[in-house]
């Protein structure tokens, strides 16, 4: 399922998934003009918090939200992330279902299925698995339309000074780029997730009921902020929950990701 393009409701952004040619840079344009207004059905429903505090934040989970500088991801800022993918699922999922739109550039293996059981609404996601040679130039054309954009570099890295250029252009459209599997020097905020454990698997068998992750999060500015989040059901949903808080190195187990 992470592997194919998820079309927006009323814009849909053409397919990327290996099967058909990457997307064209006019055609992301053109499509890109037709998205809805960001975040009007979650400012709606939402109408009743602090709308100053609100102002210039994107939607997070709220057990990630502790861990922030001032509890709140800026929007128009650039996020390097690192480690787990689970909680990439997690940013998508608080978007979307607060009425953002999202989108996923060059992941084919991030998984949807995590984000739904989060919350997220696919029909406000787009996914371009294969975005072609140039997968910055992809990410830097969401960014007009699109309140949060993930991007994998696979490995690769991107040069300071087209760094800054998009970095403006993200602060200047109001949209946040979150940059995974790859280096970007100059993001204001670096978001590190690794795998702490897992609960509910005896011998060889039983039911995965958690996954924790030790997550770091380091600013421009101060100390590292590092806590544990688990990913836990409630209610027919799963759900991040804070364990712990700390300035303090939180040590990761060694094991494989068996969740996206």
């Amino acid at each position: 399922m992470g592997s194919d393009a998820i079309s927006q409701e009323g814009g849909a952004l053409p397919r990327g998934d290996g099967r058909e040619n990457p997307p064209s840079l006019a055609e992301l344009r053109r499509r890109i003009a037709a998205v809805p207004g960001r975040g009007e059905s979650g400012t709606a429903r939402h109408g009743q918090l602090d709308a100053g505090r609100r102002i210039g934040a994107l939607p997070v989970p709220a057990a990630l939200a502790p861990l922030l500088p001032d509890g709140v991801l800026v929007k128009g800022s650039v996020v390097a992330y690192s480690g787990a993918s689970s909680l990439l699922a997690g940013l998508l999922a608080a978007v979307t279902e607060e009425g953002g739109h999202a989108a996923v550039v060059g992941m084919p293996r991030l998984g949807l299925l995590a984000a739904v059981e989060m919350g997220a609404q696919l029909r406000r996601l787009a996914v371009i698995a294969d975005p072609g040679p140039d997968p910055v130039e992809v990410a830097a054309v969401l960014l007009d339309g699109l309140d949060l954009v993930v991007l994998g570099l696979g490995g690769g890295a991107v040069r300071s000074a087209r760094g800054r250029v998009i970095a403006a252009r993200a602060r200047a459209k109001g949209a946040t780029l979150v940059v995974a599997d790859g280096r970007w020097p100059g993001a204001s905020l670096h978001l590190d997730a690794r795998i702490a454990g897992y609960a509910g698997l005896g011998r060889g068998r039983g039911r995965l009921r958690s996954l924790g992750l030790t997550v770091e999060v380091r600013g421009k500015t101060g100390p590292p902020r590092r806590g544990r989040l688990d990913l836990c059901p409630n209610a027919g949903r799963v759900e991040w929950v804070l364990r712990e808080k700390s300035t303090r190195p939180v040590e990761a187990v060694d094991t494989q990701e068996a969740v996206s």
